[in-house]
């Protein structure tokens, strides 16, 4: 196989994906006017279904736009031979394959940043504040931006610094040596994410005592769930939608409930959905998806070691001089097929799960409160109750509302 025919094989993958994508798109958007099942006719009122429609259709056309110029710039960073721009400019200040590895991808991913950040501003600003959703200010915005980029910077150039660094003296048995690292890196992120990152962004204070903290301890009580930690996140700092999330293990486990959601919902309604994100942890699906992520990225890691050594792959995208950091990207592009497979396996394996932690939430706790939560919610992020069953299968972790209150009714 020639560099060439290497190079129409990656354009080639990127057109049809970007294609699906358009058409999941397309055919889903089809639906959006369909007639509310019955067993949701609650949820929206005729003038809320109407605003549902409109923020759905405004999100499908930006979507459209935003995929075109990314579709665009990325094909014409291969065919005006992007790479080997910025390729050279690193090789300019230094011989030093780490350093060059980390100006290189330092100039895509901060110039990939800052020429997406209009269309960032565009959804925020323009979007979600048309439809009540936003509450960032463009102080939060630009903050936002400057902390992520420092963290991109700090922990990105570390791993990349450090991947390099093992090519460089073990060769192609780096990946053993990448996988060691980036395993204790996942883990210890899932262990510490909510005390050390959280707070860079969001306030978190200790759910205060009174009647719902009284009621999550007696219901974490009842199933065996020692919780002690339980905070509060200032959600409404930058939107109004609401959410909750369990992170951490052992001494570290803790719940965070968005103050957007204890406003929106009712105490036996929080206690519903804390009893589904228990229900996550008593079924082991935490460590499931842990021990996945990281078989998964010791797999991609095996196979990149069998092929980064090839100097076709640098060449494939344009760079005469075959390199480590070059060779990453033409993988990465080459391999997105295999990652959207397993993908799909892993959004599978998500939405079974969400029946799982519904069915533990019903049978620790009661039905009725969770379909309401899950009623409220969906109606308060104008979120779509008619998706095409392609785009689900495609794009979904959840399953539909529809078929969790059906799930739910049994």
């Amino acid at each position: 196989m020639t560099a060439q025919i290497l190079f129409y094989i990656i354009v080639a993958i990127i057109i049809i994906n970007f294609l699906k994508d358009k058409i999941l798109d397309a055919i889903n958007a089809k639906h959006y006017n369909d007639p509310i099942p019955e067993t949701l006719s609650d949820v929206y009122d005729e003038a809320e279904y109407k605003k549902s429609q409109a923020y759905k259709m405004v999100n499908y056309k930006f979507g459209i736009w935003t995929s075109l110029f990314s579709f665009a710039l990325t094909l014409s960073f291969l065919f005006f031979d992007g790479f080997e721009f910025v390729d050279n400019i690193a090789r300019s200040y230094s011989e030093n394959p780490i350093i060059i590895a980390l100006i290189f991808f330092g100039i895509i991913m901060i110039a990939s940043d800052i020429i997406t950040t209009p269309f960032g501003y565009y959804k925020t600003f323009v979007i979600e504040e048309k439809f009540g959703f936003n509450k960032t200010t463009k102080k939060t915005f630009i903050l936002d931006k400057l902390k992520g980029l420092l963290l991109m910077v700090i922990l990105g150039g570390s791993i990349i610094a450090i991947i390099v660094w093992f090519y460089q003296i073990t060769g192609n048995q780096f990946w053993l040596y990448t996988w060691g690292i980036i395993t204790v890196f996942t883990v210890f992120m899932n262990m510490f994410y909510a005390k050390l990152i959280v707070p860079l962004f969001n306030k978190q204070t200790p759910l205060e005592d009174g009647n719902l903290r009284n009621e999550i301890s007696s219901y974490a009580e009842s199933v065996g769930f020692n919780l002690e930690k339980i905070f509060v996140i200032d959600g409404s700092k930058r939107s109004t939608k609401a959410n909750a999330y369990f992170s951490g293990f052992g001494s570290e486990k803790r719940v965070t409930l968005y103050d957007t959601l204890i406003n929106d919902l009712d105490d036996d309604e929080i206690v519903a959905v804390l009893a589904h994100e228990v229900g996550h942890y008593k079924k082991k699906h935490i460590i499931f998806n842990l021990v996945s992520s990281i078989l998964l990225t010791g797999l991609t890691l095996f196979i990149l070691s069998i092929f980064v050594s090839n100097p076709l792959l640098s060449n494939a995208i344009g760079v005469e001089i075959p390199s480590f950091h070059v060779g990453l990207i033409a993988f990465g592009l080459l391999y997105s097929p295999i990652s959207e497979l397993t993908g799909l396996i892993m959004n599978h394996f998500s939405r079974v799960f969400e029946y799982q932690a519904d069915d533990y939430a019903k049978n620790t706790y009661k039905a009725k409160p969770l379909i309401s939560s899950l009623k409220k919610l969906t109606k308060n992020s104008l979120s779509n109750l008619t998706p095409h069953k392609a785009y689900v299968f495609m794009h979904y972790s959840h399953p539909t509302l529809l078929e969790r209150v059906r799930n739910l009714g049994k």
